[in-house]
């Protein structure tokens, strides 16, 4: 860009047609809350340290939404318009240079290549500012764009305001705009509380500048939809759809197979590899990074994880904040609950929960275990119904297991313990004390075998039936 970018996002108001105690923009479509998408949207086209957000309700939790370091902030204590809230903004912006775009932090659908648009129509002409519009069918509602009969803009005129020949106008302004800094600076005192409500509106600047002398033009878009800025649940919802579909799409461009595709719900900051198979309904969320050639079964939920090449993960499988290597499997029906690492070839099975445990590479967990807190060494071999017991009401004790032993089924290991390498335990233990390596522990009562218990114990429950 011929000269720099200072873009300014208003998010200060509540929205009191959500229905909500949570401020508007910290609502969430698309796995994002609504500012989150215009900020990131915004770092496409200028560097952090001239990114500013206009906060208002919920002004803290608002900062506290956006970590990219360097966004500035600005607090408006008093919701008294648009105009206002970039102009109270003066101390913070006024000194830098170059163009001024002004966004709403409820309007997550922006294109960045449509935000270049109109940059790139501002800077290469000599207009002191130009706005964003369309053509609507049925424009009801939003600000029209009055023209001379040379085509500039020199006004907008509101819904309320509107003669009828001004409300006949198609062209309908979306509340986006570009100005040269100096120039909006320089008249930005010009703008005078509404009438009616006692606001300073933005859309002023459109006539004031054109009484300066000076020329704004209007860049027409071909979707309003891109526009559009949420005001209740129900365009939540329809943004919501919006965003997945564009993400889904993008990732099917981008190599990736998605069966079924209007079934599954991904993300927005989610990565997925080239020739990756995602079966239906399943839900990848947050910050998840899926490698090439992995398959993610049915129904199954992937969340703020990272799968390495060749992983697979099997139907109804719930994977949280977990990392897994290259070629390992889980599932179906497993939960990795949070904080685990599954090394390379390592398996785990049907009804197995990993919580904060180290599975090491080719290491087993193939049924119905428990396995918290734990590390576990290479080519382990965990039995079916095995559990570490790690919490003894007050702490979490861990359990290490070394590489090559044999954990027989339905093991009982209660922590804290540690299980030497190639060791074995026999099915049906409970182990409570250390086991060396290559060692064979078993912990489990003397089998007692009655002959014939059994026969006599239902001879004499009958005669008890007969007597009676």
């Amino acid at each position: 860009m011929p000269a720099p970018v200072t873009i300014v996002i208003l998010a200060a108001g509540l929205g009191t047609r959500m229905k909500s105690r949570r401020a508007k923009v910290l609502h969430r479509a698309g796995g994002k809350t609504l500012i989150g998408h215009v900020v990131d949207t915004a770092l496409e086209l200028a560097p952090p340290e001239r990114i500013f957000v206009v906060v208002g309700h919920q002004a803290d939790e608002v900062r506290r939404s956006l970590t990219t370091p360097g966004i500035g902030f600005i607090e408006q204590t008093e919701q008294k318009g648009t105009g206002h809230a970039v102009t109270i903004g003066r101390s913070a912006l006024e000194h830098l240079d170059g163009y001024l775009m002004v966004l709403y932090g409820d309007s997550p659908l922006l294109r960045a290549v449509t935000l270049r648009r109109l940059v790139d129509q501002e800077t290469s002409g000599t207009s002191a500012a130009v706005l964003m519009s369309a053509l609507m069918d049925d424009p009801f509602g939003y600000g029209r764009v009055i023209r001379d009969s040379r085509g500039r803009v020199v006004d907008i005129v509101e819904q309320k305001a509107g003669t009828p020949e001004q409300l006949a106008i198609r062209e309908a302004n979306m509340g986006i705009y570009c100005y040269r800094a100096d120039l909006f600076w320089k008249h930005a005192g010009e703008i005078v509380p509404n009438p009616a409500s006692g606001e300073y509106y933005l859309t002023d600047m459109a006539a004031i500048l054109t009484r300066a002398g000076h020329t704004v033009e209007a860049m027409q878009i071909a979707d309003p939809g891109e526009a559009l800025g949420i005001n209740d649940r129900a365009q939540l919802a329809e943004v919501d759809a919006i965003l997945r579909e564009r993400k889904r799409r993008a990732l099917m461009v981008s190599g990736v197979t998605l069966v079924k595709p209007e079934t599954i719900t991904v993300d927005a900051d989610v990565t997925i590899g080239m020739d990756t198979i995602v079966e239906p309904f399943t839900q990848i969320l947050g910050r998840t990074t899926i490698g090439e050639n992995c398959r993610i079964g049915a129904c199954s939920i992937v969340q703020d994880s990272t799968l390495a090449d060749e992983v697979e993960i099997g139907a109804f499988t719930m994977v949280n904040k977990s990392t897994l290597e290259r070629g390992a499997i889980a599932g179906p029906y497993a939960r990795l609950r949070m904080e685990n690492q599954v090394g390379p070839a390592a398996h785990i099975g049907n009804f197995v929960e990993l919580k904060k445990t180290r599975l090491g590479a080719g290491a087993k967990a193939n049924h119905l275990a428990y396995l918290g807190d734990s590390d576990i060494g290479d080519k382990v071999n965990i039995g079916a119904g095995t559990i570490t017991c790690n919490y003894d009401g007050v702490y979490k004790h861990p359990t290490k297991i070394g590489a090559g032993a044999f954990i027989g089924s339905n093991a009982t290991l209660v922590a804290p313990l540690e299980i030497g390498e190639g060791a074995y335990t026999a099915a049906g233990s409970t182990i409570t004390d250390a086991v060396p390596a290559d060692a064979l522990a078993l912990g489990r009562a003397r089998q007692e075998t009655k002959p014939d218990w059994a026969r006599k114990r239902r001879a004499r429950t009958a005669a008890q039936k007969s007597a009676k």
